[in-house]
């Protein structure tokens, strides 16, 4: 596909997502609604009548699925884009984080999990943002422990 036609395609489906997403869109749908609705003792409730609707509904949400999706992907681009940028430039930061979005759905569990203990040892800390990494968060419990134990 040629970047003429990429673009294109993706100006027209970002205006396309900003417009069915505004109040004009949603009431239009409504009125829509509304208009089959009034219109069903006209055509008797017939099967063509309820056909028309249904086969449009169909091809709106059809449609829409695309548009959603192509939507979330973009910006959960850019989200993963902006809190990359935010790892890599705090001092203190676990620079593994970047790109985390690609790792395995295990490895995502097993930080998790980490952070779980690192929130449980923060939680310990006399405050709240003592602690900027699992490591040093493990390292300073570790420390306190000893401490404690000889009573300094």
């Amino acid at each position: 596909m040629s970047e003429t036609t990429s673009g294109f395609l993706a100006r027209f489906a970002e205006r396309v997502t900003n417009w069915t997403g505004g109040n004009i869109a949603f009431c239009l749908a409504t009125a829509s609604i509304l208009a089959w609705v009034v219109s069903g003792p006209v055509f008797h409730f017939s099967d063509s009548w309820q056909l028309v609707m249904n086969t449009w509904t169909n091809i709106v949400t059809y449609l829409m699925v695309f548009l959603i999706q192509r939507s979330q992907n973009k910006d959960s681009l850019a989200v993963h884009m902006k809190l990359n940028e935010l790892v890599a430039a705090v001092d203190g930061a676990s620079n593994r984080l970047i790109a985390a979005e690609h790792f395995s759905e295990e490895d995502l569990h097993t930080l998790s999990a980490h952070y779980e203990r690192l929130a449980a040892m923060a939680g310990e800390d006399e405050r709240l943002t003592a602690s900027h990494s699992i490591e040093e968060a493990k390292n300073r419990h570790i420390n306190k422990r000893e401490r404690r134990a000889r009573g300094l």
